[in-house]
């Protein structure tokens, strides 16, 4: 815990994203000021503009942060062994784990994110981009272990997400998440067959 501690005092950059994520979570990012954030860590508004020139680098910092979890569950399911057609199952399934738990248990955060993907921040760009390489991994070992027929990983990986993405964009997944068909394994058992 003191090794913890005396690493958020050596980065304030770590320490004013940590402290913004929690009252983003409790009140809203879009409710918090740079003043609540300096206030909570003990120093000025003008010592936070040090490190983030805006308040919507702070937002983008904590919902890049957000994104990385998504893509590092995803990246989980890359490295696993097991056949292509599971991975690309598990994978679309743990974003929309990771969208559905983050709704679930703080709708401020998701709303942050929900938010991000509107506005199409840079954030999203990258986390888009990160995602189809995750993809585009399985695919590639799909059809180099004959699994799979693709010329294109890279749009094949495309075209699997655009498919699924009632269940990988944050706000879609809420509003559609009544709506009984298709569900997830319908849509994959689809883009297994195209890839196929």
């Amino acid at each position: 815990m003191k090794i913890v501690n005396e690493q958020r005092q050596s980065d304030p950059h770590l320490s004013i994203i940590e402290v913004a994520e929690r009252l983003f979570g409790q009140i809203g990012f879009q409710k918090t000021t740079v003043a609540d954030i300096a206030r909570e860590l003990r120093m000025s508004p003008a010592n936070v503009y040090r490190f983030f020139s805006a308040k919507a680098e702070i937002n983008e910092a904590v919902g890049g942060r957000l994104l990385r979890s998504v893509e590092a569950a995803v990246d989980d399911v890359v490295k696993q062994p097991g056949r292509p057609a599971e991975k690309l199952r598990a994978a679309i399934a743990a974003i929309e784990k990771a969208n559905a738990d983050r709704f679930v248990s703080n709708r401020k955060l998701h709303e942050l994110v929900e938010t991000a993907f509107n506005e199409n921040w840079p954030i999203v760009h990258e986390h888009v981009k990160t995602i189809h390489a995750s993809l585009s991994a399985i695919i590639s070992q799909g059809v180099h272990e004959g699994e799979f027929h693709a010329d294109d990983y890279q749009l094949a990986a495309l075209l699997v997400h655009s498919a699924c993405i009632r269940f990988c964009h944050p706000r879609l997944m809420v509003e559609c998440a009544q709506d009984p068909e298709p569900t997830l394994d319908q849509m994959i058992d689809f883009c297994l067959v195209a890839l196929k």
